[in-house]
């Protein structure tokens, strides 16, 4: 495969938000006959703010970026000027966010105790109602839903595992779960076919399925699997789109309008698992059939997630330890 990397020179420290507040220039090779063009335009990753442990960016109409601070169980927004207020708090340990195609905001939620059990939910951003739109399976409560994708008919996919210590009410089972527009819920993938799943995308000609798959322990699958997905929205012709191990394996992921898959994985250092530096952190640009296209190194540890946003969908917001990054692109991205 063939790697892009860009050195990273930093210009200034970073410091406490909301300012936009510190930037990296990298620097790209020249194209040639055997290198392509990168996908990243600019050579600037910026800094957009900093919190407690950042996770799911997400971009609403109005160009404002909604992630989540997990550390403080809330729910961030950054406007288009910079300023930086909490949407929502408590958040119920959200994690994943993704805007549907209404523009309400879904999310995923692990929950607050015995008060609010996990779930996925949905908000009407005109009248501030929340709806729960999955927090059971045949009569079993979800353990963490992680993250969430859609598709062109408006069903919403989402992953959930368990954790170490599952309740007997729970479903017990690492699952990738689908909701139907009249509220229908199905599980289309489970072990041994998914194991801890995690980030999940869904290609802009609905075709394409891909989940990543992050287990820290020695020898546990780090992959992202690509799967068909039919018309009906199921599943099939598995297959191993691209292996980190024993690298830290990919956290959540985009796709950009040609189908390229942006995946943010790697670290900057041990963090006391089995993972290795093999994957160096950053945001991994795969094409369609796999081959590395581009690695955009990360400075912050822990590398979480990523997602398309600005007026011509070609920035891209990355999720980062405290920080919130950002960086031009040459392709125009999806809300996927």
């Amino acid at each position: 495969m063939l790697s892009l990397a860009r050195p990273a020179t930093f210009v200034a420290a970073l410091v406490a938000v909301p300012l936009l507040i510190a930037a990296c220039t990298v620097e790209a090779p020249a194209p040639s006959a055997d290198t392509p063009m990168p996908v990243a335009a600019s050579r600037e990753v910026a800094v957009a703010t900093t919190v407690a442990f950042t996770e799911g960016p997400t971009v609403a109409e109005d160009g404002t970026v909604y992630f989540t601070d997990l550390g403080n169980n809330r729910i961030m927004r950054l406007s288009t000027d910079g300023r930086l207020s909490t949407f929502r708090e408590p958040s119920h340990r959200a994690n994943g966010l993704i805007f549907d195609s209404a523009w309400r905001l879904l999310a995923c939620e692990s929950g607050d105790g015995d008060t609010v059990l996990p779930r996925v939910t949905r908000t009407n951003m005109e009248t501030g109602e929340i709806e729960v739109i999955a927090d059971a399976f045949e009569g079993k409560q979800l353990h963490s839903p992680n993250d969430l994708s859609f598709d062109g008919q408006g069903r919403i996919y989402f992953t959930d595992r368990p954790g170490p210590n599952p309740r007997p009410d729970q479903t017990g089972v690492h699952g990738v779960y689908r909701v139907d527009p009249d509220g229908t819920i199905a599980r289309i993938l489970t072990e041994p076919e998914v194991v801890r799943p995690n980030g999940i995308v869904i290609s802009p000609d609905d075709r394409t399925l891909y989940v990543i798959e992050t287990e820290q322990s020695e020898g546990g699958p780090r992959l992202i699997r690509a799967y068909d997905l039919s018309d009906a929205g199921t599943v099939s012709n598995m297959r191993v789109f691209h292996d980190f191990y024993p690298g830290r394996s990919g956290d959540g992921m985009t796709i950009d309008s040609e189908g390229n898959l942006y995946v943010a994985a790697g670290l900057n250092r041990r963090r006391g698992t089995s993972e290795t530096l093999d994957t160096v952190a950053g945001i991994h640009v795969f094409s369609p059939e796999g081959e590395l296209l581009e690695h955009i190194p990360i400075p912050e540890d822990t590398i979480t997630n990523v997602a398309f946003g600005g007026p011509d969908l070609r920035t891209l917001y990355v999720t980062a330890g405290k920080t919130l990054f950002s960086v031009r692109t040459d392709i125009t991205g999806t809300r996927r």
